[in-house]
């Protein structure tokens, strides 16, 4: 009897163990699956500040750094198996948003509907232009978020997160102001990324796209309406301007006039003159021709795009390139203008063809 029992002790034992797992397995899947995001630690700067926002495998930090003055939201975006596998790594997209909006504010659908890779979305400012600034004394402090992104973001979300750590399997892409960031971050870190897209992007900042080089500026020294064709919808309302407090022209890359090469910062940070630090990396560019409009921006990105088209056909480089014209056949959003209809379609088919490449 007393052995039977004791054989029913263990057995029980055995059950309450095995049922121990379960629930503690149940319970982690239901922290990643269900519950809140994965918890991040401080490191490489990065200090956050307030908790995370949001769900398991779509959620954003507030975190602040010593290279740019102020609170700076990250979005994270994980596919949505990432819990299922504890020992699987995944390629990672960088995607930089536009002028003058907030990582918050980018859900597109596209952004989401990868289960082969994670993306991140840090803040650029409204304003930040994807640089370190030539001038670090202006009335909004320090500036540098080429520094942020690729010596601290980075190396961040690859200490926290299940990534790839590789050139390979790093890819970045952007709208507007961020597609200029892209091309650029790219270009001047050629090591870091294997892919780089410019949606509707400010990729040529060359004397050639003058008009696109002032806008630069107009956001700069807060000249009103100067970016109304931005995502966010602003157009000049001095109750709602982002790109308060103005600071000097020459701030971000000295001045922006071409006289005597006085712009040469200008002419070393545009990515039209550079695309062959792009060598060995896979270049797409997409953008539309705002219906013909000159007031929409898209107009005169359509020009800066075809100068970096010219650029690398006389390269003889390899590019993915789609320009839309009005949108009539770019999905069912699109109206061929700067319009978030028209990036979510571009993200439609950027996001497989990244895939492909990452799983080549």
């Amino acid at each position: 009897m007393s052995r039977t029992w004791s054989r029913w002790r263990m057995v029980v034992a055995l059950l309450a163990a095995i049922v121990g797992t379960a629930t503690t397995t149940s319970a982690v899947r239901a922290a990643g699956g269900t519950g809140a995001p994965p918890p991040m630690a401080d490191r490489f700067g990065l200090t956050q500040v307030e908790p995370a926002v949001g769900g398991p495998t779509n959620f954003y930090l507030t975190v602040t750094t010593p290279e740019v003055t102020g609170k700076h939201h990250i979005k994270i975006v994980l596919p949505s198996g990432y819990y299922d596998d504890p020992a699987r790594r995944y390629p990672v997209l960088y995607f930089l948003h536009g002028s003058p909006d907030d990582p918050v504010q980018q859900n597109y659908p596209a952004l989401t509907s990868s289960n082969s890779m994670i993306t991140v979305i840090p803040d650029g400012g409204p304003r930040g232009w994807y640089a370190n600034w030539l001038n670090q004394n202006t009335q909004v402090g320090a500036q540098n978020w080429e520094n942020f992104h690729l010596n601290q973001v980075i190396p961040f979300i690859d200490a926290n997160l299940r990534t790839v750590a590789t050139k390979k399997a790093r890819a970045i892409a952007g709208v507007s102001m961020g597609g200029f960031g892209a091309l650029h971050y790219a270009q001047d870190r050629p090591e870091l990324f294997s892919q780089t897209a410019s949606l509707s992007g400010d990729i040529d900042l060359s004397v050639d796209s003058m008009d696109l080089r002032l806008a630069v500026v107009a956001s700069l020294i807060d000249a009103q309406g100067a970016l109304c064709g931005s995502a966010s919808g602003f157009c000049g309302d001095p109750n709602n301007d982002p790109y308060k407090p103005g600071v000097d022209s020459d701030a971000l890359f000295g001045t922006p006039y071409p006289v005597f090469n006085a712009d040469w910062r200008w002419n070393a940070a545009d990515p039209s003159q550079h695309m062959d630090k792009l060598s060995g990396v896979g270049v797409s560019i997409y953008v539309g021709n705002g219906r013909g409009v000159p007031t929409d921006l898209e107009f005169w990105l359509e020009g800066a795009s075809k100068h970096v088209k010219d650029h690398m056909d006389a390269l003889g480089m390899p590019y993915y390139y789609v320009d839309y014209g009005d949108g009539s056949a770019w999905g069912t959003q699109c109206n061929g203008g700067h319009s978030a209809g028209c990036w979510e379609q571009d993200l439609r088919d950027l996001i497989p063809r990244l895939e492909r490449a990452f799983a080549s």
